[in-house]
């Protein structure tokens, strides 16, 4: 469960690349497991947008960064965020080629 008294620092508040990429695997790196709900079929679609907006929110409040800083936090974050970024940039091109080559296939089956 989330401790909701634990306040949130606005340096900490902000989108999350490495939640909204990884959401699972990055909820259990960060000991918060509402990103588990990602494994859900379909309902993943929606809940992916919601990890990567509350993700820092959720690792803030659940992870001991209280006891260390602010800095300490955004750079473990920055690392997710890096993986999470060029993770979904890797994913895009794959599913745009992959397109590409499914369309020109079919353009060569037909054109004949």
């Amino acid at each position: 469960m989330i401790d909701k008294e634990t306040p949130i620092p606005a340096e900490v508040k902000g989108w999350n690349w490495g939640a909204f990429t990884f959401s699972y695997l990055w909820g259990i790196g960060n000991k918060t497991y509402l990103p588990l709900l990602a494994l859900i079929p379909g309902f993943n679609l929606i809940w992916v947008f919601v990890c990567g907006i509350k993700g820092n929110t959720w690792a803030w409040q659940k992870g001991q960064y209280q006891a260390v800083n602010i800095d300490k936090f955004k750079a473990t974050q920055a690392t997710w965020n890096r993986a999470g970024i060029v993770a979904f940039i890797v994913n895009s091109v794959l599913i745009l080629v992959s397109y590409l080559m499914f369309f020109s296939i079919l353009m060569q089956l037909f054109s004949n």
